[in-house]
């Protein structure tokens, strides 16, 4: 970073080629926080810390990895994870979505990711020591409200009824909200409601993705 206390890039290309050292100096502590794995996806920075975790030295080395709910949404972040916690990092789940994505490293370096741009998304990096350990406080007071991955994964599996079921079911029928409404003879208000509770207690964003997440988790439909 020579003697920049702080600088943007736009871009995954541009943060590896401005940047990207700075996850190889890794040496004490590496402290992650993201919505889901998208945003920290650059196989070079990955590598470089998987690297550190394997040497010699490493046991004083602490990699932390916190990310939202939605992240477990899809079993191939799951499975990528898990990957990671066999390897030595610690990984929570926030109880509520990040409002923030940051990397800090060895409490001398942040890397905030900000919003998309027609460049790509746009990274703020600093070594600004408040910045740097302001941010640092609020991950370790988010991380400690946060539930560990395994404990967060066997109580991913929620509870579906009678009526619950159904409703999957008339969702993957393709029906109108009005259609299946009167086929489970419910008010389309009330229809509309279950709905909205049933993607609720999935983690689903819409209708098509609590279907997927109901056949990921093996979740019974009615028969």
């Amino acid at each position: 970073m020579r003697n920049e206390p702080a600088f943007s890039v736009h871009g995954d290309a541009e943060l590896m080629t401005r940047a990207g050292h700075l996850f190889a100096s890794a040496r004490h502590e590496f402290l992650c926080a993201a919505r889901d794995l998208a945003t920290w996806s650059q196989p070079e920075a990955r590598a470089a810390i998987r690297a550190r975790m394997r040497t010699a030295d490493a046991p004083d080395f602490t990699a932390r990895k916190l990310l939202s709910p939605v992240a477990l949404v899809d079993e191939e972040a799951r499975a990528h994870l898990r990957l990671v916690r066999s390897r030595g990092a610690l990984v929570r789940i926030s109880a509520s979505p990040l409002p923030h994505e940051t990397i800090l490293i060895d409490r001398r370096v942040m890397i905030l990711a900000g919003q998309e741009t027609p460049a790509g998304r746009e990274y703020t990096v600093t070594t600004s020591p408040a910045l740097v350990e302001g941010v640092r406080s609020l991950f370790l007071a988010v991380w400690d409200t946060a539930v560990d991955l395994d404990t967060r994964l066997r109580a991913d599996v929620p509870h579906l009824d009678a009526d619950g079921r159904r409703i999957l079911d008339a969702l993957a029928s393709g029906l109108t909200d009005t259609s299946a409404a009167g086929r489970l003879g419910l008010s389309l208000r009330t229809y509309r409601r279950r709905v909205a509770e049933l993607m609720a207690g999935l983690e689903a964003g819409s209708r098509f993705q609590a279907g997927l997440r109901a056949g990921e988790l093996g979740l019974p439909r009615e028969r």
